[in-house]
């Protein structure tokens, strides 16, 4: 089993904005980041010349964020405990307040990789349910199970 995360963030300007801008340059960097941290798999990245399904999985203008880990361990330390935590630091001067869950984490049959439609789905199982095994976060998080691997929880139908 392998985990994946989605967080979303609603922007607090456009992305082409002054006020966006030193996010916008750290991009990059972040994510090659990401990638090079040890248990990283793969992020979802928009195909070019097409719309933003993920943007439009969520509605709104969203920054969307959505990866698969080895283990909840390997994404805590890329999150918490590398160059990426000074800047998620600084997320409320790019970001507006959300007062409802915007990360979900969830367990993945390996090689599975999540649509940002089933991402949806995960987080608005946390957000109506609560943590539970189709969805969590890193406070209230729950070992992979193999009955994770069937089409209901692929799909993002909670099962609770």
């Amino acid at each position: 089993m392998e985990l994946a995360q989605l967080n979303i963030a609603r922007l607090a300007a456009p992305l082409e904005s002054p006020a966006l801008a030193d996010f916008v340059a750290n991009l990059d960097r972040i994510n090659a980041l990401a990638e090079a941290s040890a248990g990283f798999v793969w992020r979802f990245e928009e195909p070019p010349g097409r719309a933003p399904q993920a943007t439009q999985a969520f509605g709104g203008e969203f920054i969307v964020n959505l990866s698969v880990w080895r283990t909840i361990e390997h994404l805590h330390d890329y999150v918490y405990r590398s160059a990426h935590a000074p800047i998620m630091a600084r997320r409320r001067e790019w970001f507006e307040r959300m007062d409802e869950a915007h990360t979900v984490l969830w367990w993945i049959p390996d090689a599975h990789r999540p649509t940002p439609a089933e991402a949806a789905k995960r987080l608005a199982c946390l957000r109506e349910r609560g943590p539970s095994a189709e969805a969590f976060t890193f406070k209230h998080s729950f070992p992979a199970q193999d009955d994770t691997n069937t089409d209901d929880a692929r799909q993002g139908h909670c099962t609770r």
